[in-house]
């Protein structure tokens, strides 16, 4: 295993594992789903985005506190170490068919945003080309992976930056606009909570959904110089940046344009810069949009191959996929993650309407899963850690154990709902034959 370890190469910089920590998880969440909850809860959804927020803190400290026990174990590999083989090839295959899907609801938003120029040109047809973009990317060494992620992530954070700021001049009149009176947006149509805490708490599937990407700097560490010491300054920097980054905009849409007239057809960004009257501000948002999607889906290329690698590692894939090339990337699980891609981008081939919602709820689902997962390895692992880390969970267990019952509260309450079905229906599925398989397959090396 020492071996098959040191093939990866240590190619990430610090400043490149902290923007894919922050690309991960600004992708389609905020820019495409940000009309799924503002239609669920109006402008209260921040609240559900605060709450999200919390319990990310708490798993990415989790994380962090684990990376500086045992610095050469990704995320699978810690709950293989905590919890044995089955449950290790339970999560490490969920997390696997997590991230793909994922990825490909990445590609499909880009597709998306490719149509506003290009509308006559089928969804699946620009997805496809997105696709065959990022995978190519991914077939170079990790270093120049992680350069051009860095200015990805670079490009989707300026610019949210600079939709915050211009979003509050427009607000405050400082920049004049075509808009009446913006703030009575948060009062009218049914007030800030127009549904109600029911709706805030209906929203928490497509929050998780967003929020999800945050665990890829725990798949990144064997592949990071100086982990001990970089990871948790990321983690700390991360979580909070993210959390702006999430509601100050939602803020502001909900400002400048009733929640109500949100439309799930282009992005909400795209929307209120539309209304502005900004000469040529809505096609360079939705320029950034598009840069925005293809980092994320980038990230998750990155993940589901290095997962494969990681599981190849622990005996729950098969060996086949410890093979690297020259380069020093998992060339094997690129092109199963690829093959992958090409199966989602076709569902946009047979129901190119309906897609991105329906696949945006799985990953809800089982995000909330492997974090769990993540919160119960520490719990188990804590009380064997060979040296006390000088980075930990603060108030612990408790506030692990917060998280492990809010996270399975939310999990059960969705399951429960009638309007989660297609969403819940998968996820068990995938759950039923993962847990059939963990007491049928043997370890594979």
């Amino acid at each position: 295993m020492e071996k098959n370890q040191q093939g990866l190469k240590r190619g990430l910089l610090p400043r490149h594992v902290q923007f894919m920590a922050l690309a991960g998880m600004i992708g389609t969440g905020i820019f495409k789903g940000s009309s799924d909850t503002l239609n669920i809860a109006g402008p209260g959804v921040v609240l559900t985005y605060f709450i999200g927020g919390i319990l990310l803190l708490i798993i990415m400290a989790a994380l962090g506190e684990m990376a500086v026990a045992y610095p050469n174990l990704n995320v699978q590999l810690l709950v293989n170490k905590a919890f044995g083989f089955k449950v290790s090839f339970i999560v490490g295959w969920l997390y696997w068919i997590n991230w793909i899907i994922v990825t490909v609801v990445e590609l499909l938003a880009a597709g998306s945003f490719l149509q506003f120029w290009f509308p006559s040109a089928p969804l699946w047809l620009l997805s496809l080309f997105c696709g065959l973009l990022i995978v190519g990317i991914n077939l170079f060494q990790v270093k120049y992976y992680g350069e051009l992620e860095f200015w990805f992530a670079g490009i989707k954070i300026l610019a949210l930056t600079v939709f915050i700021i211009l979003g509050i001049l427009i607000l405050t009149g400082v920049i004049p606009s075509s808009i009446g009176e913006p703030l009575s947006n948060y009062t009218e149509h049914g007030g800030f909570f127009p549904h109600g805490f029911s709706g805030v708490a209906s929203a928490f599937l497509v929050v998780m959904f967003s929020y999800g990407g945050a665990e890829l700097i725990g798949v990144a560490v064997t592949e990071t110089k100086d982990t001990e010491k970089v990871l948790p300054k990321i983690i700390k920097g991360a979580v909070w940046r993210v959390i702006i980054f999430y509601i100050f905009p939602i803020l502001i849409i909900c400002g400048m344009i009733p929640w109500n007239k949100v439309s799930d057809v282009d992005s909400p960004f795209v929307q209120v810069l539309s209304i502005t009257g900004l000469p040529g501000a809505a096609h360079i948002m939705n320029f950034v949009l598009l840069t925005a999607v293809l980092s994320a889906a980038n990230s998750g290329i990155y993940a589901t191959s290095r997962t494969l690698f990681s599981m190849a590692q622990s005996g729950v894939a098969p060996k086949n996929l410890l093979k690297i090339s020259k380069t020093g990337i998992p060339l094997a699980g690129i092109l199963i993650t690829s093959a992958c891609i090409l199966a989602g981008i076709f569902l946009a081939y047979i129901t190119p309407d309906q897609v991105i919602s329906y696949l945006m709820t799985i990953p809800g689902f089982t995000v909330m899963l492997i974090w769990i997962s993540i919160c119960a390895a520490q719990l188990k692992l804590r009380p064997h850690y060979k040296n006390k880390p000088f980075f930990r969970v603060k108030g612990f267990p408790f506030t692990t154990i917060f998280a492990i019952l809010s996270l399975s509260v939310i999990f059960i309450g969705f399951l429960l709902n009638s309007n989660n079905l297609i969403g819940s229906t998968v996820c068990l599925v995938i759950m039923g034959i993962l847990i059939v398989l963990s007491f049928t397959v043997r370890k594979m090396n």
